[in-house]
């Protein structure tokens, strides 16, 4: 009886022609898991042609409401940007995934895992480091990383490889953008955004959004509540998180939100280049930063940014499954306790515009920010608060003119 391996099964071109690959060079039964985290119509078909290729079962497992609550929330709730332009859609998505995979190995007495990331990015890494925390005597397969082997070096190949096992596929082999796409965002990278000089091709590339310069010659106003940090209604109506996330994409693809074009660092050490729709995502880690600058004291407010930045990192590299990224996530959430009140935003190409923020848990005073002295703030307190404050100051600095005078 042969062994079972679970492929990580997107449906594209690569993935397909591995179903072969493993057959004939492993003696494996091949059994395909689709990990559903929002790619919408991308699913389409998919278990016919995984059939046709050669896997004995197909499973589509639907884990957005689990990747919007415990995955894309805690990076929201902790401001999470990784390198202060992308908010790590596919960053978050890989560990729900690869949790999924280890499940359905689990459950099919599989004795191995196979996922089509190359060897250049950050995808094989998030995969296994995953694989590794959840399931360490899986077998990982990577055939990228296996050239003595996995023979084919382009879309060409794969599609020969296809042809001359039987399958017949609706793959072109024209070029197009590499793209990943969940409820969260889209990227894209190839094609001109490998060259950093040029500019991006949006009229081709957008999926999600139009160009600021496309959107309404008009704004578009927005109410959001929440609750404890998590967003509970929009524009009067209660809903879960997939659906708020799945109708600010709406909103903000058509007025432009959300993209970004960034050159960053990967894990392997090299730069990419990428642009990244994520509109309803911008959305909401907006509302979220402007409710929290009410309620946030300030030293806690400065040791949350330190940690969030520090998280953006540790989801980026694939170490969501650590004890530090649970740790980061505990401070995090007691951070939330009062993070509740309502959020007001206007839209218009491309910008997002605070329109009033509201919390029962504000920190703000209108009597000790108002300009016009009131019963809790004495101007002349200030005098002794600048004295000690600006002590070091003055004590280096009689210091070193006293050093002058003795030179």
């Amino acid at each position: 009886m042969s062994e079972k391996v679970v492929l990580a099964y997107s449906g594209g071109l690569d993935t397909t022609a591995v179903i072969p690959w493993l057959k004939e060079n492993f003696g494996y039964e091949v059994i395909c898991c689709c990990i559903d985290c929002g790619q919408g119509s991308e699913l389409d078909g998919l278990d016919e042609r995984a059939k046709m290729s050669g896997a004995s079962k197909l499973y589509i497992e639907n884990v957005i409401d689990e990747f919007c609550d415990d995955f894309i929330m805690p990076c929201v709730e902790a401001g999470a940007v990784y390198e202060h332009k992308y908010l790590l859609g596919t960053s978050m998505a890989r560990p729900v995934i690869a949790k999924k995979l280890v499940e359905i190995a689990r459950k099919e007495g599989a004795t191995a895992i196979c996922h089509g990331a190359t060897g250049k990015g950050n995808d094989q890494i998030r995969f296994e480091l995953a694989i590794k925390a959840l399931a360490p005597d899986l077998k990982v397969i990577a055939p990228w990383r296996m050239p003595e082997v996995w023979k084919m070096d382009s879309r060409e190949a794969e599609m020969a490889y296809c042809k001359a096992h039987g399958i017949d596929l609706p793959f072109s082999a024209d070029s197009s953008y590499s793209r990943d796409r969940n409820l969260w965002h889209i990227s894209h990278e190839g094609l001109e955004l490998e060259d950093p000089s040029c500019e991006p091709n949006y009229d081709h590339m957008l999926v999600l959004s139009v160009t600021p310069q496309k959107a309404p010659d008009r704004e578009e106003a927005i109410t959001m509540t929440f609750e404890q940090g998590i967003p509970k209604t929009l524009n009067g109506k209660a809903m879960k998180v997939s659906e708020i996330i799945t109708e600010l994409n709406a909103i903000g693809g058509r007025n432009g939100i959300g993209i970004v074009d960034i050159v960053e660092n990967r894990v392997v050490g090299m730069k990419s280049r990428g642009v990244y729709e994520t509109p309803g995502g911008t959305i909401l880690m907006a509302a979220h930063d402007q409710l929290e600058e009410l309620i946030l004291d300030r030293e806690t407010m400065e040791a949350k940014k330190k940690l969030g930045s520090q998280l953006a990192q540790v989801v980026y590299e694939g170490k969501w499954f650590t004890p530090l990224r649970e740790a980061i996530q505990a401070f995090v959430e007691s951070t939330q306790k009062y993070v509740t009140g309502e959020v007001k935003m206007k839209l218009y190409k491309g910008n997002i515009i605070k329109a009033g923020t509201t919390s029962p848990y504000s920190l703000y005073n209108e009597s000790l920010a108002s300009f016009k002295t009131g019963d809790l703030y004495d101007h002349r307190d200030a005098n002794g608060f600048i004295t000690l404050f600006g002590l070091p100051l003055k004590v280096r600095a009689m210091k070193m003119q006293e050093l002058e005078k003795k030179n």
